[in-house]
């Protein structure tokens, strides 16, 4: 226990030491306003049901910039992972395999249905633990490749666990009769959160509180988690390995393991994330996990800034956002004047926000110091000439 304390307690004081004092009253201000949100009676529904969304896509985000921001790995088929943890919580969380009877903490309600009913805080670690050994497998063919072929790798896989599962009802990937999908119908209802704890055992069907409460919980965990990583002597390996494999190959980096690590870990929060949307969309269905979805989380970890915690962050915020509120105001108005429906081109227009952050801003909103410098090499001579001694506590992330 005292153990575990000093790593608590040694990683606030590496993070505390490099968070100015406008940070941390930043953040401090955004996990009360976080945490007195539910009890605002001015917030709407469909807002708090956004806030909901954007802290699932934030923790995606951060998961996919374990691979593309600390690791330099590409990585166009994230939505994969997407799947498999939405489609773990439909598997143990539902009446989907109504011949089997497993029920093992959940309500009484849900003790009296058909089926596997596991305790969603159990789902999600198996989910994790479950998408982390497809990362790795998806990670050991891509060891050799790189650029557009590893592109190509991992969009292929994207393509592929998607119509795997669906064609897993009937059809050359049927598992004798096992049925891992439910085809196009998809599976639902799935089961509501539930905490053992009295006073705590209760998830109504339009209280958005608790949902509210655990994905908040979940980022917590997740950027603590970042945090450590950043940090640790895998972080930095993941550093050496983006900035030039041959080096840091050179100076005793196992990339074989390094890269299996950033894919693997990579992929857990992609399904923790993904198990947590099956249980609030109540329903797993395969259209849910098509191509864009990928483009759409790389684009925030590009727009924010690529190995920058914070910079992710504001990424998935702003796009998350921008998808949920300006685009309908945005077809509203189209259709009033123009009797066109700017829904059916989200992609072009997110295309050409990323166009032009690529032109104006290529390092992200936020980008890390290193990244900054290598687009901007002006501000390297003026540190350089100014005798900045700081230039040379330059970190990797």
């Amino acid at each position: 226990m005292s153990g575990a304390i000093a790593t608590v307690r040694g990683t606030f004081d590496r993070v505390g030491g490099r968070i100015p004092f406008w940070g941390w009253m930043l953040l401090l201000l955004g996990v009360a306003i976080l945490y007195g949100l539910p009890a605002t009676p001015y917030v709407s529904g469909s807002f708090f049901d956004a806030v909901i969304n954007t802290l699932g896509y934030v923790i995606m985000a951060l998961g996919l910039n374990i691979v593309v921001g600390f690791a330099g790995l590409l990585d166009l088929g994230y939505v994969a992972f997407y799947a498999f943890g939405a489609f773990s919580a439909g598997w143990f969380m539902s009446g989907h395999y109504n011949g089997s009877s497993v029920h093992i903490l959940v309500s009484d309600f849900a003790d009296k249905l058909p089926g596997i009913h596991v305790n969603f805080f159990l789902v999600v670690i198996f989910a994790a633990c479950f998408t982390a050994l497809w990362g790795a497998i998806l990670g050991f063919p891509t060891l050799r490749l790189r650029g557009d072929y590893l592109a190509i790798v991992t969009l292929a896989f994207g393509e592929i666990v998607p119509r795997v599962l669906e064609l897993s009802e009937s059809g050359p990937f049927g598992i004798g009769s096992l049925d891992l999908s439910n085809g196009r119908q998809g599976i639902t209802p799935v089961d509501r959160p539930y905490f053992p704890v009295s006073g705590l055992d209760h998830v109504g069907p339009i209280d958005l509180r608790p949902y509210f409460y655990i994905a908040l919980g979940m980022l917590v965990v997740t950027l603590f988690v970042n945090f450590r990583l950043r940090d640790s002597r895998l972080g930095r390996a993941w550093i050496a390995v983006r900035e030039d494999e041959v080096a840091a190959a050179a100076m005793g980096v196992h990339l074989v393991r390094v890269k299996l690590w950033a894919y693997s870990i990579g992929a857990a929060f992609g399904g923790f994330a993904g198990c947590f949307f099956g249980v609030y969309k109540n329903t797993i269905n395969v259209d849910q996990f098509q191509f864009g979805f990928s483009v759409f989380i790389l684009c925030m970890v590009i727009i924010g800034g690529m190995g920058n915690l914070g910079g992710v962050i504001l990424g998935a915020i702003a796009l998350s956002m921008l998808d949920r509120f300006l685009l309908p105001e945005l077809n509203s108005v189209s259709q009033s004047l123009l009797d066109f429906d700017v829904t059916a081109i989200s992609f072009g227009v997110f295309g050409f926000f990323l166009l032009v952050m690529m032109i104006l801003r290529p390092e992200g909103f936020l980008p890390n110091r290193r990244r900054k410098l290598e687009l901007h090499p002006e501000e390297l001579e003026e540190e350089a000439a100014s005798g900045d001694d700081a230039l040379y506590a330059v970190r990797g992330v």
